[in-house]
């Protein structure tokens, strides 16, 4: 019973997805947003099951496999948070394009039940299995647009650059276990720290499942798939992939570095740094020759991975509370951003290119608002709570040993606000291309606010966030 009541809230949305899944099998086309609703009732019912857990007693269950703490308790929370905000946004958009919507929700659930299972696994096959119940629900997610052949050639291109990663991860997976006998992420740092005879096979091993993770991540040089899945997939889609993800995979992250492999670290710590280098230049350098918005916000992805990373470097308690916090800072300001991208996407229109944001401010102040602070807050402008993220991460690397990659995230951060900022030039000081006022519905204006508000309420007190994070690493 101990181990049901760990894992309840996965156990509720699982059970819930299916539900949501048979009975979209027999609405009429005229039914189908009550497959949003039911999905959206899942998540709330599961976010309330979540953030009951948080300050529980760290526990493992499942004979270890699984496991409930601060760290995962929180990050869930903020995954299903995330994952409701990016529903509420697609609704219209999936309608309007007569999208497969119930298989949408669908995947959807399936895919933010693997993100859970990955941030509260304790075994590295565990992790494993989250993580693919995770990237089978993105690929079918990506394909959904079965008229759009842009979204059909990003799928098989995330398909199958996805499917190499996997197979890199599940090698390095293989290795360590081989190198220390278990799965078990306790066992595996008791093993490697009772002996170096062991350590030369588990090297190898790091190697992979670092590789593996930066495809997860899209870090340079594993970023090849993320500009053009981000441009090729429906934006929902896009949403969908750039937000809660990123949270999950952080989590991983720490679990298979930070808990298995710690006694490891000056090891990791180099092939992250320069992983993390390599990222927040490139990513900041590609993203100012884009005029395709989406594809500028997925280089603007690979180098917030760079700073991400950049906090795991430090390899403190600080780094890696600075790394969690720059995750879930990072996930709901990409999710207004998207959002607004999605209200402004009508049926047979896409807007994508840079220029489609032109004279938005006189168009709608609510959307060009909000859009305005997800890029200042994008940016590491103050007030915004990016601000907070990038200084706390920058601070936790210069102090763990790494100056040199500190001076690269500054000296990037103020090259990269050149794209953030040209987009707030083009919304109030362009003219409009289209005349027409844009019109939302009135829960997704409400959601977009609250979105917009909370980049500055936590960027003027970032310890509603921070807080919890340092607990995570206390």
């Amino acid at each position: 019973m101990d181990n049901l009541q760990i894992a309840t809230p996965e156990i509720f949305l699982l059970t819930a997805t299916c539900v949501v899944l048979v009975i979209g099998l027999f609405l009429k086309p005229e039914q189908i947003q009550l497959n949003y609703w039911m999905a959206q009732a899942a998540l709330v019912v599961t976010l309330i099951m979540t953030t009951s857990q948080i300050g529980d007693e760290a526990m493992t269950a499942f004979s270890g496999a699984y496991g409930i703490d601060t760290m995962s308790a929180s990050l869930k929370s903020w995954i299903l948070a995330v994952v409701f905000g990016g529903f509420l946004y697609s609704r219209d958009y999936l309608s309007e394009r007569q999208i497969a919507r119930g298989e949408y929700y669908a995947l959807g659930l399936f895919g933010t039940a693997g993100m859970m299972i990955m941030v509260s696994a304790t075994n590295m096959l565990t992790i494993y299995l989250g993580l693919e119940l995770l990237a089978l629900s993105l690929y079918a997610m990506v394909a959904l647009y079965r008229n759009n052949s842009a979204a059909s050639e990003a799928a098989m291109k995330y398909f199958v650059l996805g499917a190499l990663a996997s197979g890199m991860l599940l090698y390095g997976i293989s290795m360590i276990y081989g190198a220390t006998g278990s799965l078990h992420l306790n066992v595996i740092n008791e093993v490697l720290a009772g002996g170096n005879e062991r350590s030369v096979g588990a090297r190898f091993g790091l190697v992979f499942i670092v590789v593996g993770l930066a495809f997860k991540f899209g870090a340079v040089p594993f970023h090849m798939w993320v500009p053009d899945v981000y441009d090729g997939a429906p934006t929902s889609v896009t949403l969908f992939i750039s937000t809660a993800p990123k949270i999950a995979a952080f989590a991983m992250l720490v679990r298979l570095l930070v808990d298995g492999l710690p006694v490891l670290h000056a090891d990791w710590q180099q092939m992250l740094s320069i992983l993390a280098a390599l990222s927040v230049i490139v990513g900041n350098l590609v993203a100012i020759a884009q005029t395709n918005i989406k594809r500028m916000l997925a280089y603007s992805t690979i180098s917030h991975v760079g700073f991400l990373l950049m906090g795991v470097v430090g390899a403190s308690a600080e780094g890696y509370s600075a790394a969690m916090f720059y995750a879930i800072v990072y996930a709901f300001t990409t999710l207004a951003a998207f959002g607004v991208l999605l209200a402004l996407s009508r049926d047979g229109y896409e807007a994508v290119e840079l220029d489609d944001l032109a004279g938005l401010g006189k168009r709608n102040v609510l959307l060009a608002s909000v859009m305005m602070l997800a890029m200042i807050s994008l940016a590491g402008v103050p007030p915004l709570v990016g601000f907070y993220a990038k200084l706390s991460v920058l601070k936790a690397v210069i102090g763990g040993g790494y100056m040199w990659l500190g001076i690269i995230g500054v000296f990037m951060s103020v090259i990269g606000a050149f794209y953030y900022l040209r987009v707030i030039k083009l919304m109030f000081f362009d003219e409009p291309v289209v005349q027409s006022e844009v019109g939302t519905a009135t829960d997704v204006s409400a959601g977009l606010a609250v979105n917009g508000l909370a980049l500055v309420v936590f960027g003027i007190m970032p310890g509603l966030i921070m807080g919890v994070c340092v607990a995570a690493f206390a």
